[in-house]
């Protein structure tokens, strides 16, 4: 059955607001297609999928959706047509997998070029490119050049902290990696000492921090690498990048907390093998590079390089500890953000 025909009958018992349908044109005579529903944006995916089109025949149809991807497929059931589910975050990917949409799969390409720490030991999902959770710190009121996250919660940050909402994904990550790290009842007193250190309730986004950083609100703001990438190849915010300095925290010891786009194949993949050969692409040295290029994103792999502007932070060490360990102190890491009211900031 053709994808538009799959699309209609789907879209006939749900409708998902704010979707968007590309296809990338097939080479001649290719007579075969992958379906990928995607969280990650046409802008960045068509690209890629251009260049799988070229290398391989196949032709690539996206569904893009910022939000309700996976309870879209678990309510297509059987008659889904999505083949692969890309996800811009690690967090998607577990929702994914706990929620019985994604299959196993077995690729020994897969497992040589994606480090084990970054992928599900089951075959689940698999992580595509890096996205490392730093300090953005001031360069006229932070002098220091490295840092841990154990040092957030210490008295010297005393209102000059800025973050978004605890209970974000990508906080929620780093908060189940100290769980991880220190055992819970040392997590909870860094988090506690974390929201009294900081400037205002957490809110806005990791943008929001590098401006609040920028004007003076707050000495250093917690965020993720690619946002700099982003703000600093925009004219009008351009001064927030340069005012700022990124910190990669605990290089010295564990690492920094690193969490990841990905890829799953979906439980009832019409082409497995399609969806297969895809992922396995996007895990490729060409198409890494094209990641790292396109998104200031860090390859998942060690042998790809990165972008100049990338290269300039400097190198991070990422921490050992796998996602999948991860993964089972997400709900715990939750409970804690409101067992200590962070997002209600500091003495709360």
């Amino acid at each position: 059955m053709s994808l538009s025909r799959l699309l209609s009958r789907a879209c006939s018992r749900l409708i998902l607001p704010a979707a968007a349908l590309i296809a990338i044109p097939a080479a001649a005579h290719a007579g075969s297609e992958v379906n990928i529903y995607s969280y990650r944006e046409p802008k960045l995916m068509a690209p890629l999928l251009k260049a799988f089109t070229a290398k391989t025949g196949i032709k690539a149809n996206m569904i893009f959706a910022s939000s309700g991807l996976v309870e879209r497929v678990a309510a297509e059931g059987r008659n889904s047509p999505a083949d692969v589910l890309l996800t811009n975050e690690f967090g998607l990917l577990v929702q994914a997998k706990d929620a019985g949409v994604t299959q196993a799969i077995s690729s020994d390409t897969l497992a040589g070029e994606i480090p084990a720490v970054f992928r599900d030991p089951a075959g689940h999902w698999f992580g595509l490119t890096r996205r490392a959770r730093v300090v953005y710190a001031s360069k006229e009121r932070v002098p220091q050049t490295a840092i841990t996250y154990e040092e957030l919660a210490t008295p010297k940050w005393k209102g000059k902290i800025c973050i978004r909402s605890g209970q974000h994904t990508y906080n929620i990550s780093l908060i189940a990696a100290m769980i991880a790290h220190l055992g819970p009842v040392k997590a909870e007193t860094w988090l506690k000492g974390v929201r009294d250190n900081l400037a205002r309730k957490p809110s806005g986004g990791d943008r929001e921090a590098v401006r609040d950083v920028a004007s003076g609100q707050c000495d250093i703001g917690i965020g993720n690498t690619y946002y700099m990438a982003a703000i600093a190849n925009e004219p009008e915010h351009k001064a927030w990048a340069d005012a700022v300095r990124i910190i990669f925290p605990d290089t010295e010891t564990w690492g920094t907390h690193m969490n990841i786009s990905g890829a799953a194949v979906a439980a009832n993949a019409p082409d497995k093998a399609n969806a297969l050969a895809l992922i396995e692409y996007l895990a490729s040295p060409e198409a890494q590079a094209l990641y790292a290029s396109a998104n200031g994103e860090y390859p998942v792999r060690d042998d790809v390089p990165v972008s100049s502007l990338i290269a300039s932070w400097g190198t991070p060490k990422s921490d050992a500890l796998p996602l999948a360990d991860i993964a089972r102190l997400r709900a715990a890491a939750s409970e804690l953000v409101d067992k200590v009211h962070f997002d209600q900031g500091p003495g709360s």
